[in-house]
């Protein structure tokens, strides 16, 4: 048996000996001439028919490569990878690592053909004659090929097979290697292997592997360097240097392996194979960060990473989506502006600290293009839950990696607002109101459906239970008195108000349909940042609604340009959001952010608190920028409610809207805009919105309303101007069983 086995290698090393001289094109012609070996069984024609030994093509697929996000600057903000690789044409490669990789690995690899013969010949005689695949032999070429096949397995199965020790899958190669053999040049092959070749230490890719050894480029590797990595690539799992001493030391044995074998090719001297050899390893350890975890910026990194996995124009599925992201190679240019980040993130630090149980969490929005320049949070994005970190990304929906948002409370009045001055209201148009609020009947309230929604057995209050009295749009807005918007919206309709919220972008922040309750405009659906901010933006733009934008470019590998512009609409007339912020600018000198004042800069916006203070948020624009400030707790605001709670190391008794984040909201603004130049509003039509024509205030002596007596908030703890009751302007409104929450203000 033995002796049958030896015979066979020498045939098959006879026919390898012929194909190598041949060339691929000639192999058949000699296979055929090739006479019969005697004893052996084996002829070359029934090597040829059986083994057939000819060229195959291989299909390459594109290496899989990393992804970088970028800033709206050009900074590196994150990247991705399924395998952490920067492919680099050989001209990027140092001569020294192609001489180290070649010694090593094949040293005649610019002699032969698609084989090495004398390795194969040796492999192929040890093999059979053990009855196994004991022994190598590879040609770099074949190595490549064996990188591809395995690379563009799907399945352990798969992989196993493309590794397997089988002469099945060692003829393939050897197909395989023909073929690439005549479809590239020897330094196109060369270049190919080494940007496939796994390193160790999770590199793949000799450029990827330099960074992560040597901190350096491939172009810039020394003698001592390459050798290493040349060294590496044989067992990298077994010289990992990452895994501990034991594999550092087996390293570096195999480094001076590879400076004996140059120094033996005479590509160095022996002296200099001495002096490499007394040189330490070197190994720099430097950090491949991947994912949104080791990002500096992680809840925006999650918005753009879901944004992908979520978009049918990325992929036909999520597996085709999230392979794009992490395999395809992409440069993604976005849209954060890094100083306006870190604006909102000093803003959020100084009110609310990282190891608070309540969070602080921040959008920043551009008018006119929907741009997000910054998403910010208190606490840290992790699944650490001793350290305090988040696992979902609070600052945006579920469909970008959020939870199920917070209750918008009074953010929500505005679009009462908008949809009165859309239906020929004036700003001193109003009603004389109660301290509370009841509908006559079920048909009070009609949702979209033209299902009846009101409820006449539960009644809304004012804050601190004030008694009301004739309020406009102007001071009803300026005082967020919560049974004037019930009534307003009652008058308008709750439709009306729900398709406003619609065309300005509302949604819920689970993904569930809004709800259409009575007491939709005093904010009870839950919301995210990204959402409210993106609505206010609206305001910003001059009645121009742009969706939420994140990426504005995607170079792919092979620098096809892709730019994303804002996807825009116009949701109401330039004039009636004109006038929107004109009543909206009254927050900050007349109504419930008096106590902590603007920005020095034409600037509106609206207050937002929930019942018993659960959730609070502030919603305000400019020109230039708009951004919404959400805090809550995010084990459950009816079981947390914000009151008693410390923050910032301060313990609160009650917590408003002017409280923590409009304070939140003006120092972010003062940073992000300390650069860009002031645009004012447009002022208003006073021939359309001015006076009143529809329910004019009754006479009385003048005074100065500065909100009325129903504030919704104390401003900055009681300093707000919330009227007849000390500025405390909170009211009671109700929590229903098995209904929606009753928000205040």
């Amino acid at each position: 048996m033995q002796a049958k086995g030896k015979a066979q290698a020498t045939a098959f090393a006879t026919v390898l000996r012929l194909f190598a001289a041949a060339g691929a094109a000639g192999v058949l012609a000699a296979a055929i001439a090739l006479p019969a070996v005697g004893g052996a069984g084996i002829t070359v024609k029934s090597v040829k028919e059986e083994l057939n030994i000819a060229p195959e093509d291989l299909d390459e697929p594109p290496l899989p490569e990393k992804t970088t996000l970028l800033d709206a600057s050009g900074k590196q903000i994150a990247q991705f990878y399924f395998q952490n690789r920067e492919s680099v044409p050989l001209d990027k490669i140092s001569p020294i690592m192609r001489k180290a990789i070649v010694a090593i690995e094949d040293f005649r690899f610019y002699e032969h053909g698609a084989l090495d013969l004398e390795g194969t010949s040796r492999a192929l005689v040890k093999n059979l004659t053990t009855g196994g695949v004991t022994q190598g032999g590879s040609s770099i070429t074949q190595q490549y090929v064996k990188q591809v096949i395995y690379n563009k397995a799907e399945t352990d199965e798969d992989k196993a097979a493309a590794v397997a020790p089988t002469f099945s899958r060692k003829l393939n190669e050897i197909r395989y290697a023909m073929a690439i053999e005549q479809k590239y040049s020897k330094d196109e092959i060369l270049n190919r292997y080494l940007n496939i070749a796994y390193f160790g230490a999770g590199s793949y890719g000799i450029e990827a592997a330099s960074k992560r050894f040597f901190g350096k480029h491939a172009s810039e590797l020394n003698l001592v360097e390459a050798a290493t990595l040349a060294g590496a690539v044989q067992n990298p799992n077994n010289t990992d240097p990452n895994l501990g001493k034991a594999y550092r030391d087996r390293l570096v044995a195999r480094r001076n392996v590879v400076l004996d074998r140059m120094a033996e090719l005479e590509i160095i001297t022996t002296a200099e194979a001495t002096k490499a050899k007394a040189k330490k390893l070197g190994y720099k350890d430097k950090p491949i960060p991947g994912g949104c975890e080791e990002s500096e910026f992680p809840y925006f990194c999650l918005y753009v990473q879901n944004e992908i996995l979520h978009d049918e124009q990325f992929g036909k599925n999520e597996k085709t989506r999230r392979d794009f992201l992490n395999r395809g190679g992409l440069t993604i240019k976005t849209t954060l502006n890094r100083d306006m980040q870190k604006a909102a993130e000093k803003a959020i630090k100084k009110y609310v600290h990282t190891s608070d149980k309540p969070v602080a969490s921040e959008a920043l929005i551009e008018p006119g293009t929907g741009a997000i320049r910054a998403m910010a949070a208190s606490r840290k994005f992790g699944t650490n839950h001793k350290k305090n970190e988040m696992s979902f990304n609070v600052v945006a929906d579920a469909l970008h990696g959020g939870g199920t948002g917070f209750q918008a409370g009074s953010t929500f009045k505005m679009f009462t607002l908008v949809t009165a001055l859309k239906e020929g209201m004036k700003f001193d148009d109003g009603f004389s109101v109660g301290g509370t609020f009841q509908a006559n009947g079920y048909s009070d309230f009609k949702n979209c459906k033209g299902e009846n929604v009101g409820d006449p057995t539960v009644a809304q209050h004012n804050s601190e239970g004030g008694n009301g009295g004739f309020k406009t749009l102007q001071t009803g807005t300026w005082g967020s008195v919560n049974t004037f918007f019930m009534t307003l919206e009652r008058k308008v309709g709750l439709c009306d108000v729900v398709k406003t919220a619609k065309d300005f972008g509302i949604k819920r922040a689970d993904g569930q349909k809004l709800r259409e309750f009575q007491t939709f405009t005093l904010g009870f659906n839950e919301m995210d940042p990204v959402t409210v901010a993106s609505a206010y933006a609206t305001l910003g733009a001059r009645g121009k609604y742009c969706a939420p934008m994140a990426i504005t470019e995607i170079v792919d590998r092979f620098g096809k340009v892709t730019a994303f512009k804002p996807e825009c609409k116009q949701a109401v007339e330039p004039e009636i959001a004109d006038a929107t912020s004109h009543i909206l600018e009254g927050v900050f000198t007349k109504g419930t952010m008096a106590g902590v004042g603007g920005i020095g800069r034409d600037a509106a916006g609206k207050t937002g608190t929930g019942d018993q203070s659960r959730t609070v948020w502030f919603a305000g624009y400019t020109p230039d920028l708009a951004g919404a400030v959400s805090l809550g707790d995010p084990r459950g605001p009816v079981r947390y409610p914000l009151s008693g709670q410390v923050m910032g190391g301060r313990a609160y008794g009650s917590v408003f809207g002017a409280t923590i984040p409009g304070p939140i909201w003006k120092e972010t603004m003062l940073g992000a805009l300390k650069d860009v130049k002031a645009t004012s509003f447009i002022p208003p039509d006073m021939s359309r919105f001015g006076g009143c024509s529809q329910q004019c205030a009754p006479r009385r002596p003048a005074r100065d309303d500065r909100g009325g007596d129903h504030g919704d908030n104390r401003g900055d703890n009681g300093r707000g101007n919330g009227g007849g009751n000390n500025g405390r302007g909170n009211g009671r409104g109700h929590w229903n069983d098995g209904g929606p929450i009753i928000l205040d203000n």
